[in-house]
């Protein structure tokens, strides 16, 4: 059975950093990619950075641009999102993603595109 399971959440001031981590279990093959999105109260689910993991491209928004990245473990087992320069609007909860088919550049931030999702971890950024 697979999961993924996403931890690392919490209370950041703006400015300040942080790291999620992303462990997944039960694969029988590796995934085509993995992508974090977000989820802000009343908004939808964004798409914030992506590992295709057939050649380590990744895949980024506007706002993760220059501030958050991606990496995974040499085991595959479990994937990272740091964050820096946090700012209110990041704001919300985080949630990992995995897909079984390939992602480009156009279909990597639509959620429909990925069949297994953990159960995400809160990010507060406040003063």
């Amino acid at each position: 059975q697979v999961q993924l399971v996403e931890s690392g959440g919490g209370l950041v001031q703006p400015g300040g950093s942080l790291r999620l981590s992303c462990t997944t279990s039960g694969f029988t093959s590796d995934y085509r990619a993995i992508t974090w999105f977000r989820q802000a109260p009343g908004k939808e689910r964004e798409g914030v950075l992506c590992l295709r993991t057939d050649d380590e491209v990744t895949f980024y928004s506007d706002s993760a641009r220059g501030r958050f990245t991606i990496s995974r473990d040499k085991a595959k087992t479990t994937v990272y999102l740091e964050m820096t320069r946090l700012k209110p609007e990041d704001t919300g909860f985080y949630y990992c993603a995995t897909a079984a088919f390939y992602i480009n550049s156009i279909i990597w931030d639509h959620p429909k595109r990925y069949n297994h999702w953990g159960q995400g971890t809160r990010v507060t950024i406040s003063s």
